[in-house]
């Protein structure tokens, strides 16, 4: 592909040098460059692509992509914008894949994770062929891969689709962040379907504001379409969690069919009679499809919820109801997802990857449903992240356990000493005693600590890093996961 082909797909870029220069691959980290790569120089908070055009080019870049002048001898496309270049020039590079699949976009501050596994079964035991993309992992065909990020960059996304659809994926369930909708990730993704799952305190350093937060997620709803179709293939759905406020304003932005689900308001798939026990949860749930008792392997309402939107995207594409509560039925949960950890211990120990005051008061209060004995709430707050959401975790641990123990979860490059007092002080303004909260930096010291002193029947919940298996300190990662030291010290506690 010669750069002038890619050129011509935006008005106003202009070429300095040949445009019949060839280039077999695009790339934006200048490590990763390889002979005919094109490279695009994409401006960041941290770093600028442009002061790394040189070692580009000294890798084999055969051309750049430039917001401004650099120093090197080889052809430039200059842009207005790279980073929207990038998304443009990916999409035809891997000749549009997202147009092949039924792309399927959840986005919220909770639940998406869990949202999208769900959505992905029932797929996949309808025998439909899918791609996943979140948090916890990446799935192509049968392999498994790491991510990085929540939502990747459009070059890395385009390049997954196509890989997707070479492997014969009819679907590609994906988790939308607001940060990604904001910086234009996901520009140029046909998505067929929307789902939000709910709006609440997080990212703040980030978006500043509530609103702007909410705007930044309404992205995904204005974007959808702005035409009907008469292909039921071709039509687009937002799906939307009607006990949100949120909802009534990307219902507001949407021309695709809106299709609700809750459990306070009237919705198309409304769950009710909900009852939950330390083993799982069962509903009624009403849909526009029929009626059906649920018994989720999941606990706590929050579950109620990720079900029913997972309900409502799988009807939207003509899955028989039963057919769908019998894949909800064998689900038996998500990693780092209210998962218990039993070594045989007479106490409960549950770890979630709750990191932001609704989660948390949400884990707690399906823990407060069943709870016989005492609850113990370990927690942290990441380091340069929301401030302000630290002391709200703490009260709501102070309101609702027993007793709080304030620990490190990823303080980045922040004093861990200067986060935990941060969240101290939501406890302190709850009235706490002394004896009832503990502040221990370690994270490992932590979860030992709580697990001697828990007793028959009580509740550990480990909460804020789930499925993560590091921890980041001081710029550094270090092996580390919830799950393992909590199964260590069990057993050493039997001995």
């Amino acid at each position: 592909m010669h750069i002038s082909e890619l050129a011509a797909l935006l008005v106003g870029s202009i070429i300095e040098g040949s445009g019949e220069t060839a280039i077999t691959g695009i790339q934006t980290d200048s490590r990763k460059v390889e002979p005919g790569d094109l490279f695009i120089c994409l401006p960041g908070y941290k770093m600028d692509g442009h002061d790394f055009a040189t070692q580009a080019v000294e890798r084999g870049a055969a051309a750049l992509v430039v917001e401004r002048q650099v120093d090197a001898n080889v052809p430039k496309i200059f842009v207005k914008d790279s980073r929207y270049a990038m998304a443009v020039f990916a999409n035809h590079v891997y000749d549009y894949p997202s147009h092949e699949l039924k792309v399927i976009g959840v986005t919220g501050t909770n639940g998406k994770t869990t949202t999208t596994f769900i959505i992905d079964q029932i797929l996949t035991d309808h025998g439909r062929n899918t791609g996943l993309m979140g948090t916890i992992h990446m799935k192509i065909g049968d392999q498994i891969y790491d991510v990085k990020n929540t939502t990747q960059e459009s070059l890395e996304l385009q390049r997954n689709f196509r890989r997707m659809r070479d492997v014969g994926a009819e679907y590609c369930l994906m988790e939308v962040s607001s940060h990604a909708l904001d910086m234009g990730r996901v520009k140029g993704v046909d998505f067929r379907t929307a789902v939000f799952t709910n709006l609440t305190q997080d990212h703040l350093d980030y978006h500043q504001t509530m609103e702007r937060y909410r705007d930044a997620k309404g992205l995904l709803f204005s974007r959808l379409t702005n035409t009907f179709a008469a292909d039921p293939d071709r039509r687009k759905f937002a799906v939307l969690n009607v006990d949100d406020a949120a909802s009534a304003t990307y219902a507001a932005l949407t021309v695709a069919q809106v299709v609700t689900y809750g459990i306070d308001q009237p919705a198309d798939i409304k769950a009710e009679s909900i009852r939950t026990t330390a083993k799982g949860t069962a509903f009624t749930v009403n849909t526009f499809a029929g009626s059906t008792n649920i018994e989720l392997q999941m606990i706590g309402k929050f579950s109620v919820y990720n079900a029913l939107a997972a309900i409502a995207a799988a009807l939207c594409e003509g899955i028989p109801l039963e057919q769908i509560k019998q894949s909800l039925e064998r689900i038996r949960g998500v990693d780092g997802r209210f998962e218990p950890v039993n070594e045989g211990q007479e106490f409960l120990v549950i770890v979630d990857y709750a990191h932001t005051p609704d989660s948390l008061e949400n884990v707690l209060s399906t823990i407060h449903e069943f709870a016989e004995g005492r609850i113990y709430c370990i927690f942290g707050c990441g380091g340069d992240r929301d401030r302000t959401k630290r002391p709200l975790m703490g009260g709501i641990a102070a309101r609702m356990s027993d007793v709080v123990v304030i620990t490190s979860d990823n303080p980045r490059t922040e004093d861990p000493d200067a986060i935990l007092r941060d969240v101290e002080e939501g406890v302190l303004k709850e009235g706490l005693q002394p004896d009832q909260y503990m502040l221990i930096q370690d994270r490992k010291a932590a979860i030992e600590k709580v697990i001697e002193m828990a007793g028959p029947k009580d509740v550990v919940l480990i909460a804020g890093k789930g499925h993560e298996t590091y921890q980041e300190i001081g710029g550094e990662r270090f092996d580390f996961d919830d799950r393992l030291v909590a199964k260590n010290a069990i057993r050493r506690l039997a001995k």
